[in-house]
C-alpha cells in the first residue's frame, strides 16, 4: 500500500473522518473538494460543503485542493440521467458518478498529484486476495453503500480505500465530535449526487418538457390526467393526483405501469396487487467486478433497490451481456432503469441495468 493518499471531500462528516482515520494511522493525507454541479440555485450547497470541508481540513492541518468536473459531470452522468427520464425509465445517476466520477476522473486527478490511493466517505470495505480486489459489505448494515458501487472495476479498488467500512455510523459521529470537527453534526446529504434535495418535477421541467396523458385503471378506465410519464416511478404511491371518488377508499393508488407509446399512466389499488408483483426480470449492461461472468444458473442474493433486504435468486445469462433473474419470492416494483446489485455473502459481486420485469 503506498503512503501517500488522495481523500475526496464532500463537506460533510463520513468523508471528513475518512481524512481523520487516515492522518492518525500516519499516511501522508491530502484532500480534493470536488465541484461538480454549477448552479447558484438554492438547492446548491457546494459553497457552504467547501466552506465546511475547508474548516476540517484547517483542523487536521491537511491542505485542500479544488477540482471542477461540472460539464464531464453533465457529459458523462446527466445527459445519461435524462435520455433515461425521457424514455420513462428511472435512472440512479448517483450510481454512474461512483464509475465515472469519483473512481475514474477523481482517480486520475489523484494520481496525477503523485498519489498512490485515493480515499472517500463510503460505508464498504475493499479487500485483496492474491492479487484479485473484492468489494464487501460495510459492517454498518444500515449505511452499508456497495450497492452504489457495483460498478468499479479491478483498477479503481487497486487504487481506492474505505476508511469506514469496518465502523458504524454513530461511531463515525462520535470520532468527529471527539475531533472538534465542524461536521461531526451536519445533516447527511439526500437527493441526486452532487444536485442535492429539490422539487424533482419542478428540476426536470427545466431540462425535458411536459407530456400529459390519461391515468388509466388495469381495467382501463381513465381516471385522471399525468403531467408526464417522467414524473412517476413503478411503485410510487404519493403525488399520483387521484381524490376520492375512484375504487375502494381505504385502498390506496400505486403506480403499476408505464405506456410509453400510449403514454399512459396505469395504476392499481392496494400495495397487494398482482401487477406491482413478480418473480423475474430481464438485466441488461451487465458489470462483474471479479471481472468474469459467474456460471450460468449460479445462485446468489440480490437489490433491486438499496434499502431492500437481500433476495435469493438464480441467474440465467443471456448474449449481449444480459441475464434473467428468477427470485425466490415475489418482488415488489420490479423498475427499469434502476439496478440490480449481485451479492455472495458479504460480498458485491457486480449488477446490470434492470430492462423490465418478466
Amino acid at each position: 500500500m503506498g503512503k501517500r493518499i488522495i481523500v475526496g471531500m464532500s463537506g460533510g462528516v463520513d468523508s471528513s473522518v475518512a481524512a481523520l482515520l487516515l492522518k492518525q494511522k500516519g499516511f501522508d493525507v491530502e484532500c480534493v473538494f470536488m465541484k461538480n454541479w454549477d448552479d447558484k440555485s438554492e438547492f446548491c450547497f457546494a459553497e457552504q460543503d467547501y466552506r465546511d470541508a475547508l474548516r476540517v481540513c484547517d483542523t487536521l492541518d491537511l491542505p485542500l485542493h479544488t477540482v471542477n468536473f461540472s460539464e464531464e459531470y453533465k457529459s458523462l452522468v446527466f445527459s445519461y440521467f435524462l435520455e433515461e427520464e425521457k424514455l420513462g425509465r428511472t435512472p440512479n445517476p448517483d450510481i454512474l458518478c461512483n464509475q465515472e466520477i469519483k473512481f475514474k476522473l477523481f482517480l486520475e486527478y489523484a494520481l496525477s498529484l503523485g498519489a498512490d490511493h485515493i480515499a472517500t466517505g463510503h460505508y464498504a470495505k475493499i479487500e485483496r486476495y492474491n492479487g484479485h480486489y473484492s468489494l464487501l459489505k460495510g459492517i454498518d448494515k444500515e449505511k452499508d453503500q456497495s450497492y452504489f458501487l457495483y460498478l468499479l472495476n479491478q483498477y479503481a479498488l487497486s487504487h481506492s480505500l474505505f476508511p469506514l467500512g469496518d465502523y458504524t455510523k454513530s461511531y463515525i459521529r462520535e470520532m468527529a465530535s471527539e475531533a472538534n470537527l465542524a461536521t461531526s453534526n451536519k445533516k447527511d446529504s439526500t437527493g441526486i449526487c452532487f444536485i442535492g434535495e429539490r422539487n424533482f418535477p419542478e428540476f426536470l421541467r427545466q431540462f425535458i418538457s411536459e407530456k400529459p396523458g390519461d391515468i388509466l385503471t388495469s381495467n382501463g378506465e381513465i381516471i385522471g390526467q399525468h403531467q408526464g410519464l417522467m414524473f412517476y416511478t413503478i411503485g410510487q404511491r404519493k403525488g399520483i393526483g387521484i381524490g376520492g371518488g375512484f375504487g375502494k377508499k381505504e385502498k390506496p393508488w400505486y403506480v403499476a405501469e408505464k405506456d410509453l407509446k400510449s403514454n399512459q399512466l396505469i395504476i392499481v389499488q392496494g400495495h397487494d396487487h398482482h401487477l406491482l408483483y413478480s418473480r423475474k426480470l430481464f438485466a441488461g449492461k451487465l458489470h462483474w467486478i471479479g471481472e468474469t461472468p459467474p456460471e450460468n444458473g449460479f445462485n446468489c442474493m440480490a437489490k433491486i433497490r438499496y434499502r431492500q433486504i437481500d433476495q435469493s435468486c438464480q441467474l440465467t445469462l443471456e448474449k449481449d451481456n444480459s441475464c434473467i433473474v428468477s427470485f425466490e419470492k415475489n418482488q415488489f416494483a420490479i423498475t427499469p432503469g434502476q439496478s440490480i446489485v449481485f451479492f455472495s455473502g458479504e460480498e458485491c459481486l457486480g449488477g446490470g441495468i434492470i430492462e423490465k420485469k418478466l
